[in-house]
């Protein structure tokens, strides 16, 4: 059945996951079984994410964090990249309409200084002009690493302990969480990935300490809202313990 004429399912939004993170993997393998060029299956792979945002902010999800663009994707075949490029530029323009409705606060995280001028502003314009919707917040992690953010928040935290800003002895989580390219937001309950793969792929390596894991099969393009439902399912029965018994 296609996206959109299917009833929601009604979920108890206590149950429901609070923080989803997306390992959108399988976009490659998508084209190639169907004979079509790699940024073809990126194409679908886009469209896909609008789906699954539009969704999850019916049915109560409060946060999306999508790993769009990693720091090890910039060795890729330049063609490849080159099209990637041109794809977000034209995602990004359209994000505020696009990419979770009206109600969606857009966010970027990751390195931006190796993107062309032309994708920073986009994505300067896009947090701005979505940053009063409070409905569903997306985060996009582009050109993110989840080592080179964990550098990042310590070198930030070591300059202000030489400043005496801070205090060694004061250091704690909190620290290191308020440093993160991520501290506007809590840690992921629930992270899917797609494709088979069952790894994290350097994704929120601090932050999914305490995270539900979720792997599936399903190639990112064929990932739908049926998809996504039996990941919440998964997750709705799961026994959060935190590390006690």
């Amino acid at each position: 059945m296609a996206f959109g004429l299917k009833k929601d399912i009604t979920w108890d939004k206590s149950r429901l996951p609070r923080h989803v993170a997306i390992i959108m993997d399988g976009n490659g393998r998508w084209a190639h079984r169907r004979a079509l060029p790699r940024i073809a299956g990126h194409r679908a792979g886009a469209e896909a994410l609008r789906k699954i945002c539009r969704y999850a902010g019916r049915i109560g999800i409060e946060y999306i964090t999508a790993y769009a663009f990693s720091t090890e994707n910039w060795k890729r075949a330049d063609d490849e990249v080159s099209g990637l490029m041109a794809l977000l530029l034209s995602y990004l323009q359209n994000a505020e309409k696009e990419l979770g409705g009206d109600e969606a606060r857009i966010r970027v995280i990751g390195d931006r200084s190796r993107f062309a001028d032309e994708l920073q502003r986009e994505m300067a314009r896009v947090e701005r002009v979505t940053a009063d919707n409070k409905k569903l917040n997306v985060t996009l992690a582009l050109g993110y690493g989840g080592r080179r953010e964990i550098i990042d928040a310590i070198k930030k935290i070591a300059a202000d302990a030489a400043s005496g800003r801070i205090s060694i002895d004061d250091i704690d989580e909190g620290t290191l969480d308020s440093c993160l390219y991520t501290n506007f937001m809590p840690d992921p309950d629930l992270v899917i990935r797609t494709s088979g793969e069952m790894r994290l792929s350097n994704f929120l390596l601090w932050q999914n300490a305490y995270s539900e894991l979720y792997f599936c099969d399903t190639l990112w393009p064929d990932f739908n809202e049926k998809a996504f439902d039996l990941a919440l399912r998964a997750y709705e029965n799961r026994n959060r313990r935190f590390g006690g018994r």
